[in-house]
Order: C-alpha cells, then sequence, then structure tokens
C-alpha cells in the first residue's frame, strides 16, 4: 500500500461538468486505485513521477477524468479476479445474492455511466447507458433476444433498471465480453451518448471488455423476477478489497504492518468523509424536495377552491339562463305582437350572453382540472423520488457505520501494532546492552590474557637463567 495523503490544492483545466460528474461518483481524483497482487492499493499524485504506472504517454497525469477512467480499470480488474477466483472455489451456479457478483455488477455499472451526456427530463437531467446497449442489437441481431426479454420483464420502469437487466442476461449467457466488445469498436455511434473522454471511449473500455473474457467459466442463474432493479443504490464496497492485518504480517514485519494499517485506515477517513458529503447533499435534496412538495399540496388546494368556485358559478349561470328563458317565454305570451318580439329579442340576447359565460367559466374549469391533474401526478412523481433518496440515504449511513466500525478496527490494530514495535524496541536496546557488556568482558580478558603470556615469557627467561648458572 502506498501512503495516502490528500494532494495540495492545484488549479487544474477542469469544466463545470467535470466539476458535477466528480461530485457524483466516489473515485477520488487526488489519488489513484492500482492493483497490487490481489489487493487494492492507493497512491497519491505527487509520487505518481516517482513511481510511474505504465500508462498511455499522451495523458496528462494530473487529469482528474483520466485518473478516475484508470481508477475503475483497475477496480473492474480486481472485482473481475475476485469473482471468478471465488466462483471457481464454491464450485457452483452463482445466484443474485451471491456479494462478489453484486459488486461486479456495481463496478460494471459506474464503468458505464463515466462520462454519459446529459437528457434532459421532467424531473431534471438524467443519466442512463441503456441506449448506448441498446446499439447491440442494432450491431449483433442475436443480441436482439437479451433486450426483448428485458422490454418484456415486468416491473421495470426506468432505463436503468432495464440496463442492470440487461448485464446479468448478458452475463448468464456468457455474451458480455462479445457485446461489450461490438460496441466500443463503433466509437462513432457511442459518441451520441458519451463524452469524448467516457471510459467506453479510451482504451481503458477496450481492456476492461478483454477482462470480460475470463466471466465465461462461471455459470449464473440469476432470478430477476420480483426484484426492485430500479430503485437499488449502487455503491461500491471497498472494504472487500482492502488487505487484511493477518495477510500483510506474512510480508511486512514491524514498521511495514504500521504502515499498511495506517494507509488503510487513512484511506477508509477519506472516503468516509466523501460519504458523509453525499449523505448531506442527499438529505438536502430531500429538505427540497419537502419544501416543493408542501407548496404543491398548497397550489393544489388553492385549486381545489378555485374549481368549486367555478362550478358554483357554472350552476348559478344555469339557473338564471333557465329563469330568463320561463321569464320570456311567460312574457311572450301575455304581450302584444310588438312587445312580445322585442321582449323576446332581449331575452335571446340576454340568453346568448348567458350562454357565452357559461361555456367561457367550462373552458375555465376544464383548464383547471387539468392543472390539478398535473399537479397531482407532479406529486406523485416527487413522492416516488424522495422515497428512492431516503432509500439511498438509509443505504449511504449504514455504509458509513460499516467504514467507522472498520475505522475502529484499523485503529486498534494500529496501536496494537505500535505497542508490538515499542516492545521490540526495548527488546533490542537490552540486547545493545548485553553486546557492549559482553564486548568490554572480552577486551578484559584479552589484556589478562596478554599479562599472562608477558609472565609466562619472564618466567621462561629467569627459568633459563637459573639453568645457565647452574651448568
Amino acid at each position: 500500500m502506498a501512503d495516502v495523503t490528500p494532494q495540495a490544492d492545484a488549479p487544474t483545466p477542469t469544466t463545470d461538468k467535470i466539476t458535477q460528474a466528480a461530485r457524483e461518483t466516489i473515485y477520488l481524483c487526488n489519488f489513484r486505485v492500482s492493483v497490487d497482487g490481489e489487493w487494492l492499493c492507493l497512491r497519491e499524485l505527487n509520487d505518481i513521477s516517482l513511481t510511474p504506472d505504465p500508462e498511455p504517454a499522451h495523458e496528462d497525469p494530473k487529469d482528474p477524468i483520466a485518473i478516475e477512467r484508470l481508477n475503475l480499470m483497475n477496480m473492474a480488474k480486481l472485482s473481475i479476479k475476485g469473482l471468478i477466483e471465488s466462483a471457481l472455489n464454491l464450485g457452483r451456479t452463482l445466484d443474485s445474492d451471491y456479494a462478489p457478483l453484486q459488486q461486479f455488477f456495481v463496478v460494471m455499472e459506474h464503468c458505464l455511466k463515466h462520462g454519459l451526456k446529459n437528457k434532459k427530463t421532467f424531473l431534471g437531467q438524467n443519466k442512463s447507458f441503456w441506449g448506448a446497449l441498446e446499439l447491440v442489437e442494432k450491431l449483433t441481431p442475436e443480441a436482439g433476444e437479451i433486450t426483448a426479454s428485458v422490454k418484456d420483464l415486468p416491473g421495470l420502469k426506468t432505463p436503468l433498471g432495464r440496463g442492470r437487466a440487461w448485464l446479468r442476461l448478458a452475463l448468464m449467457q456468457k455474451k458480455l465480453s462479445d457485446y461489450m466488445k461490438t460496441i466500443i469498436n463503433r466509437k462513432d455511434l457511442l459518441s451520441e451518448f458519451y463524452e469524448a473522454n467516457a471510459l467506453m471511449m479510451e482504451e481503458e473500455g477496450a481492456v476492461i471488455a478483454g477482462l470480460l473474457v475470463g466471466l465465461n467459466v462461471i455459470d449464473a442463474n440469476l432470478c430477476m423476477k420480483g426484484e426492485d432493479l430500479d430503485s437499488q443504490v449502487g455503491v461500491i464496497d471497498f472494504s472487500m478489497y482492502l488487505k487484511d492485518g493477518g495477510h500483510s504480517s506474512k510480508t511486512v514485519e514491524g514498521d511495514g504492518q504500521i504502515t499498511a494499517i495506517l494507509d488503510q485506515k487513512n484511506y477508509v477517513e477519506e472516503l468516509n468523509r466523501h460519504l458523509s458529503a453525499s449523505v448531506n447533499n442527499l438529505q438536502a435534496k430531500v429538505d427540497t424536495m419537502e419544501k416543493s412538495n408542501t407548496k404543491l399540496t398548497e397550489e393544489l388546494a388553492v385549486a381545489n377552491n378555485r374549481i368549486i368556485t367555478l362550478q358554483e358559478d357554472v350552476e348559478r349561470v344555469k339557473e338564471e339562463s333557465s329563469y330568463q328563458l320561463e321569464s320570456s317565454r311567460k312574457a311572450s305570451r301575455a304581450g302584444d305582437g310588438l312587445a312580445d318580439g322585442q321582449v323576446l329579442g332581449e331575452a335571446r340576447k340576454q340568453l346568448k350572453e348567458e350562454t357565452l359565460l357559461r361555456l367561457d367559466v367550462e373552458k375555465e374549469l376544464e383548464v383547471q382540472i387539468g392543472m390539478k391533474q398535473e399537479m397531482e401526478l407532479s406529486m406523485k412523481m416527487l413522492e416516488t423520488d424522495m422515497c428512492e433518496k431516503q432509500d439511498a440515504l438509509v443505504e449511504l449511513r449504514q455504509q458509513l457505520d460499516d467504514l467507522r466500525t472498520l475505522n475502529q478496527q484499523l485503529a486498534q490494530k494500529s496501536q496494537s501494532s505500535e505497542v508490538s514495535g515499542k516492545q521490540k524496541s526495548e527488546v533490542i536496546s537490552r540486547l545493545e546492552e548485553k553486546t557492549n557488556q559482553m564486548a568490554g568482558t572480552i577486551k578484559q580478558l584479552e589484556i589478562s590474557e596478554e599479562d599472562c603470556v608477558k609472565q609466562a615469557r619472564s618466567l621462561s627467561s629467569n627459568a633459563e637463567k637459573l639453568l645457565q648458572k647452574q651448568q
């Protein structure tokens, strides 16, 4: 694991679209996701020039869009590799509840959403990759069966849900890699749906399509009836790819363990901050929708009162018209010819005016009824959107709690590693003291040995002198 520290704020040539996309995703542009064996690694952008990864030479290493593409490609590598290995170890057909398979679909969804062009709808701007997937049917006729099956599935109301169902059916048919290669090779058609720097328009998309070939070795049986694919929250669970303390202890000793744990702890804290920001944004959107809902409710009440008033006016006009008509008939019977003609003309004129007034009131009533129906439809759609946002908020809060728990566990591991490092340092210092003591003892023994040698030599010289004197 590389050091994980925030990048210093520096001006980059980004547009409003890039800024908006960065807020909508959880890929950190300040970091690079890389693959170390079968684990997730992060590297600070300032360190990229010192230890560069293989990447196209024409790309700017500080470009946030290029970093997002590389991060998504590496996440796809980890997800596909983990899915294949776990499926082979499991030794049975995979179902919809299998966690690595769910994470694979989430990663693929993020890859297909990267760089999508905005499309305006009734409730604002919307992004969907379903239009791009429909191109496969035009390029490969055998894919028409999947598209028809998706359109016939009950309960799918949004393009996002249809796109998710299409991915699952293509995986079950073991044709996902072939279909992805087909549409990636036609960038002239994809340009209608994607920006020029999107993942599907660059070489990372071709790499991911090549990696998908390995999924042909697994079998999946996914039942989509009754599954709510429209409102699922696609959040990548990074904890599935983080290193665990037991694994790192086999390859790293002492300070290396502490560094790896601190790297993971810092990364989880960074992800925690981004999730907190997402939760706050969703809460602000929910509050805004509640205010809009209250305002629409008040407008609907005013419209209802207006409709009631107009209905009363219509009834009153009907009564006055009938009364005037009856009066004109009585007057025509009682008067002479000239008087009868004048009264009848006035009555007819007044009746015509009342009839026109009645038609105007009825038209206004129809307009008010249409506005009422539109308001009711808008309120229903807003309520549905609020429910989806609240579900997403609950999911994000749960993810936040899980990350906090993981953060606490990493902090405990860091503390235990620090204590172990201190104990090892104390043992090393004691061993150094004993080594120094033994070196002093050895020096003293060497001096004693030299003294003994000198004494032996003096004794031998004295003995030789004695022998010479005796002779």
